[in-house]
């Protein structure tokens, strides 16, 4: 080989150990890096089906189109997700939040502050199985983080039961919802998924990462926009990442994942008309009963 030839092929080499590097460093930082935002479930309103219901229909979780995902997760908790970059604004986030429908079953607290505290980056869901630890970030979406701070000290979620486990084998999805103040999780109330705080919350960081496992959304009717309330789910499944509705990301499960794969094992009390009409969710048959969500 020449000298021009050996020069050639080190060239080669250092580029290509370059892009190696750079590539290494850019999953890197994908891993180590977390978005937050607010996602909702789809809505069951007067007819629309195969989704989560808000602000006064039926909060349940999205029903995957044409696909079932794996009814057997890893317990372990999701990769970190990549970063969001908040929009910027002139001056201080301010948040505005609008009364809801008065038709559906509410539990009405009073309306969060404007002003929202951008510290905020952690929910701890207390439960009878034990603490669910959600990672939040105020920078990406301060108004949804601001609402649930508020809620939790007002108690709102205290003793409410988780309404909804949808599996992947009657619904195409396999996730837990909570946070309808009166939901009776007995797989027979037909307004299971539709109560509410009274308040809609604004959209946020929307369509930035899929919904999979460990990813924590707000709820809003299917093909609605700004009307996240008090309802969220927790994605169970990659196989989520096929929904395609837009909704708020408000974080990632951070630890007790495997609790509600504890429960999922357990088995669901089925109810018939939850996907097709809303009319009542499939709960979980081992309830899970929130104690109290604390935010800090």
């Amino acid at each position: 080989m020449s000298g021009d030839d050996r020069q050639s092929q080190l060239a080669r080499e250092h580029k290509e150990r370059q892009a190696r590097r750079a590539a290494e460093q850019s999953a890197k930082a994908k891993r180590n890096t977390f978005i937050g935002a607010g996602v909702a479930v789809v809505v069951v309103a007067g007819g629309i089906y195969a989704a989560t219901t808000l602000m006064g229909e039926d909060s349940k979780a999205p029903v995957a189109a044409k696909s079932t995902p794996s009814a057997s997760p890893s317990t372990s908790a999701p990769a970190a997700l990549p970063t969001a970059t908040p929009t910027k604004k002139a001056g201080p986030v301010t948040c505005t939040y609008k009364r809801g429908p008065k038709d559906v079953p509410m539990k009405y607290v009073g309306m969060p502050g404007r002003k929202p505290n951008m510290k905020l980056s952690t929910m701890t869901i207390t439960t009878n199985h034990g603490d669910i630890v959600i990672d939040v970030d105020a920078a990406a979406t301060p108004c949804s983080v601001n609402s649930m701070a508020f809620l939790a000290k007002k108690g709102f979620y205290d003793n409410t039961k988780c309404h909804r486990l949808a599996m992947p084998e009657t619904e195409g999805v396999h996730i837990l919802q909570c946070g309808d103040p009166k939901a009776k999780a007995d797989g027979k109330n037909p307004t299971d998924g539709q109560g509410t705080a009274g308040y809609a919350i604004p959209d946020e960081n929307i369509g930035v990462i899929p919904y999979s496992r460990g990813v924590v959304m707000l709820t809003q009717p299917a093909g609605a926009s700004n009307q996240s309330s008090s309802q969220f789910a927790i994605s169970l499944s990659d196989e989520n990442a096929q929904i395609q509705d837009p909704y708020t990301v408000l974080g990632v499960v951070s630890s007790g994942l495997e609790i509600i794969d504890k429960v999922a094992a357990d088995g669901v009390i089925v109810n018939k008309d939850d996907a097709m009409t809303g009319a009542g969710a499939t709960a979980p048959k081992n309830p899970i009963i929130i104690k109290k969500v604390t935010v800090r």
